[in-house]
């Protein structure tokens, strides 16, 4: 099972962000089925944060069963990307649900530092449809560049050094699939609810903002719930929700 995690998944780490940070255009024509040419075979379905914040956090359930042909799917929130380093090194760090052909979906945790291959961590293998998990990316209050990975209210990684990476990244919150440079379609299905993002590192926490759109060719991104908005009480702003699928 290990062998099978870091020889495919770590595809994943390899370009799971290729293109997130540019402009729409790169995006368009990206879809279902799509082959290798320009796209890499990737597509998107979510958003990033019009915001730079100190971390982003959702509660993610699979609501269907993925059907993965060839390559990945995955739903995760996450900061950085490829070249959105400082001085533009690649470094990024992501959290969520994926599924791989043949193998029970998992909640994982991907690092990418400066100069090294991303590094792949299982947290919870054969995650049910209807399953939901708390996860988090967050900096470390009190120790600039300094993050950790959170599952269910815990931290589940050491402290991660991400050199001139405080306030710096927009999060993101978003559906995958990569074909695999096949000509097939992976289908998938993922809620994020009590999206929010940190005003400050360790926390102060806030409804997330959709800013940039990810929705490729293929897939579908459709709120439940806006950002800013007051709950019945009229105090508090209701967190930001939506769901990332295959249309």
């Amino acid at each position: 099972m290990r062998r099978l995690l870091f020889g495919t998944l770590l595809v994943l780490g390899l370009a799971a962000l290729a293109g997130l940070g540019s402009a729409r255009a790169q995006a368009e024509g990206v879809g279902c089925g799509a082959g290798t040419n320009g796209s890499n075979g990737y597509a998107y379905a979510g958003h990033q944060s019009t915001s730079i914040a100190h971390g982003i956090r959702a509660t993610i359930t699979p609501t269907a069963a993925a059907s993965v042909a060839a390559g990945h799917v995955a739903g995760w929130v996450g900061v950085g990307g490829p070249g959105q380093g400082a001085n533009g090194q690649t470094m990024w760090l992501q959290v969520g649900v994926a599924s791989i052909p043949d193998t029970p979906a998992m909640v994982y945790a991907e690092i990418t530092r400066p100069g090294r291959d991303p590094q792949f961590i299982p947290l919870v293998q054969n995650v049910r449809v209807g399953e939901s998990h708390k996860v988090a990316v967050l900096e470390i209050a009190g120790r600039s560049n300094w993050w950790r990975v959170w599952l269910d209210g815990k931290p589940v990684t050491d402290p991660i050094l991400l050199d001139g990476s405080t306030n710096r990244w927009r999060p993101i919150a978003t559906g995958e699939s990569w074909n695999g440079g096949e000509s097939v379609c992976n289908r998938f299905a993922f809620r994020f609810e009590g999206v929010a993002v940190a005003g400050s590192a360790g926390g102060a926490w806030q409804p997330f903002t959709p800013g940039y759109l990810f929705q490729d060719r293929g897939f579908g991104v459709k709120q439940l719930s806006p950002s800013g908005a007051r709950s019945l009480s009229g105090t508090t702003p209701t967190p930001y929700a939506f769901e990332a699928s295959s249309v």
